[in-house]
């Protein structure tokens, strides 16, 4: 489900087909990073005594959803 209008998606997939591959990559990345973030504001915003260490540590554990962390992030 999409709330973008079929038209609005059209426009979007020919400017993502008229860019570069490394145009596209550089996209994604900061996609990537935004996502990240939006992430940890939340994560700030729910658990305001955690460090900068224990929220970047949940981030790494949302990322390896379903795979247990190395001891050393634990």
């Amino acid at each position: 489900m999409s709330d973008t209008s079929p038209e609005a998606a059209a426009i979007q997939d020919e400017i993502i087909r008229r860019m570069t591959g490394e145009q596209r990559l550089l996209l994604a990345i900061e996609m990537s990073e935004f996502a990240r973030e939006l992430a940890a504001a939340r994560l700030r915003q729910e658990h305001p005594e955690w460090t900068d260490w224990e929220i970047k540590r949940e981030l790494l554990r949302y990322a390896f959803e379903g795979q247990p962390l190395p001891p050393i992030l634990r």
